[in-house]
């Protein structure tokens, strides 16, 4: 279910960073087209510049949407900083490897088809890893936490 909403929302036009935001809001039956219009600035290696891949940093962003601060008075959540190393040392092991890196530029290697066959396996992997980090620290994903 998740890849075919992915899919879909591929076809609409959306780049990874903003599918994982998308599909984290939808979790929580929230929608955000500011929050998802910005996420657009992760694409491509922020901003199609071929650095950090919006997969990643788009389930980084995803983890803030969840354990994020949100108001001035909350004191920071810990787990965040936690959820957000243990994503990127999956991440870089996952597909840093097989693919040279865990940059855009590094990953696509040149060939826009792995946009296609690569990109998509990334932001299903990054999604469910997101899923089962917050689950593990006690974060509900339709939105509250057990705090």
């Amino acid at each position: 279910m998740d890849v075919e909403r992915m899919r879909e929302l591929q076809q609409q036009g959306y780049y990874c960073s903003q599918i994982l935001i998308i599909m984290g809001l939808e979790l929580q039956g929230k929608t955000n087209p500011d929050l998802v219009a910005s996420m657009q600035g992760l694409a491509g290696g922020l901003g199609f510049s071929g650095e950090l891949c919006g997969a990643l940093s788009g389930g980084a962003c995803l983890l803030g949407l969840y354990a994020g601060k949100k108001y001035s008075h909350e004191e920071e959540n810990p787990a965040l900083r936690f959820m957000i190393e243990d994503l990127v040392a999956w991440f870089k092991e996952e597909f840093g490897k097989p693919y040279g890196g865990i940059r855009c530029e590094e990953i696509l290697a040149g060939n826009s088809m792995h946009t296609i066959t690569r990109c998509p396996l990334m932001v299903a992997g990054v999604f469910a890893k997101v899923k089962e980090l917050l689950v593990e620290n006690g974060f509900d994903l339709f939105g509250v936490s057990d705090e």
